[in-house]
C-alpha cells in the first residue's frame, strides 16, 4: 500500500459545470462520492465574478464549510497568468507579478498550499513572486506539461534560477502532468481525426512512429525563453517534418495532418524522472484521456508512474484531470462524471487504497 493520496482537479468536470448539470458545490459533492479527498480549483472558471467573492468572509466560510461537509482538502489552486488580456500589448513584468500575487493571495485565503502556473509563465515573473509566496505560505508550482519534461535542459533551466539557497526559493516546485508519461496516443484523438477524414494507413504510420519514439526515447525540449521556437525544434528533432512528407506521399488529407500534428502534444518520459526530481515536486496532475470499463486508461502508464512515486516516497496527491472531453464534444455530451469515477477507481487500485 502506498501513502499517495487521491484528489481531483475540477477541470475534469468542466462540461458538467458548463452545461449547468453541476454548480461548484455539486462538483465538490461528485468528487467526494468518488472517494477522493483532495480538490483542485479553477477559480477563474467556477467562482462567479472572480476574484471578488474570494476576498469576502462570506465566500470563505462557505468554501471551508464545503470542505468539512464533503471531507475534502484544498490541494492546488490553478492560476493562468493571463498576460495577453489586451490586444495591443503583453502585460508588463510588474503587472504580471501583480497578477501572480493576486492568485497567491486567493489560494492562501482558500487554504491551498500551492498554485499551478502554466509552462508559459515567464521565469522572471516566478522569481519576483517568490518573496510574496513565502509571505502567504503558498508554493508556486510550474506545470510540466507534455511535450515538456523533467530531466531535461528545459527543467534544469528553471532549477538553475529557482533552486537556490534562501528561504524564498523553497516556494518554487514542479507539478508533473501525467501526459508526459503517455505510452500511446489517446484513442479518442484517433477517433476524432477519423471523423475528420483521417485514413487508417496514415494513422498507423503516426502510431508506429510514436511507438518508435517511446522505445528509443524522445528528444526532449531544450531550455529557451522562446517557447515557440523550442517547441518547433522539438517537433523537428522528433521527426515531424519527415513524417509530414511520408503522409504527403500517401495522399494525406486534413484529418491525417491533424492526427500527425496532435501526436506531438503527447510524450513519453521514463518514470525514473519522478524519482530523480522528487525533492522538487509539490503536486501532480493525473492526466487521463479515456477510461474503459475495465478501468484501464488508453495512453498514460498509470501503474508505472505510481510505482515510481511509491519508490520515491511521494505522499502528495494525484489529482485526476480529465482531458478527453475535447475530442468528444462534436458528437456527444461528454461523460465526464462517469470518466472521473472510473479513473478514481483506477488510481485506487494502483495505489492500493
Amino acid at each position: 500500500m502506498s501513502d499517495i493520496k487521491r484528489g481531483v482537479s475540477l477541470y475534469s468536470l468542466q462540461d458538467s459545470y458548463y452545461m449547468g448539470d453541476l454548480d461548484l458545490e455539486g462538483c465538490l459533492r461528485v468528487v467526494s462520492e468518488t472517494g477522493a479527498t483532495g480538490i483542485e480549483l479553477l477559480a477563474e472558471e467556477m467562482v462567479k465574478q472572480f476574484p471578488n467573492p474570494i476576498y469576502t468572509e462570506e465566500f470563505q466560510n462557505k468554501w471551508f464549510g464545503w470542505m468539512k461537509k464533503y471531507n475534502l482538502t484544498p490541494t492546488c489552486y490553478d492560476a493562468f497568468l493571463e498576460n495577453r488580456i489586451f490586444d495591443n500589448r503583453t502585460l508588463s513584468l510588474g503587472e504580471q507579478v501583480e497578477m501572480m500575487q493576486r492568485d497567491l493571495k486567493c489560494a492562501s485565503l482558500l487554504g491551498f498550499k500551492c498554485i499551478r502556473t502554466l509552462v508559459s509563465t515567464p521565469i522572471d515573473v516566478i522569481e519576483q513572486s517568490l518573496e510574496y509566496a513565502e509571505q502567504v505560505g503558498v508554493i508556486i508550482g510550474l506545470e510540466v506539461h507534455a511535450p515538456f519534461s523533467l530531466n531535461s535542459t528545459w527543467a534544469q533551466g528553471y532549477l538553475d534560477r529557482l533552486a537556490k539557497p534562501g528561504s524564498k526559493y523553497k516556494y518554487f516546485a514542479f507539478i508533473p502532468d501525467l501526459g508526459i508519461f503517455s505510452k500511446r496516443i489517446p484513442d479518442v484523438l484517433a477517433d476524432r481525426c477519423r471523423r475528420h477524414g483521417a485514413k487508417e494507413e496514415c494513422i498507423k504510420v503516426v502510431d508506429d512512429a510514436y511507438a518508435e519514439r517511446v522505445e528509443k526515447g524522445f528528444t526532449k525540449i531544450e531550455y529557451s525563453l522562446d517557447l515557440g521556437a523550442a517547441n518547433r525544434a522539438y517537433r523537428n528533432a522528433n521527426g515531424e517534418e519527415k513524417l509530414h512528407k511520408v503522409l504527403e506521399s500517401m495522399g494525406a488529407g486534413p484529418g491525417d495532418y491533424e492526427y500527425l500534428g496532435s501526436s506531438y502534444t503527447y510524450s513519453w518520459s521514463n518514470p525514473q524522472d519522478l524519482i530523480d526530481n522528487i525533492d522538487h515536486i509539490c503536486h501532480t496532475h493525473a492526466k487521463f484521456y479515456n477510461m474503459h470499463e475495465d478501468y484501464t486508461e488508453t495512453a498514460v502508464a498509470i501503474d508505472e508512474v505510481v510505482a515510481a512515486y511509491t519508490k520515491a516516497g511521494y505522499t502528495g496527491y494525484l489529482n485526476s484531470e480529465y482531458e478527453g472531453g475535447e475530442h468528444l464534444r462534436d458528437v456527444m455530451l461528454v461523460p465526464d462524471q462517469k470518466q472521473l469515477a472510473m479513473h478514481q477507481e483506477c488510481l485506487r487500485r494502483a495505489i492500493g487504497r
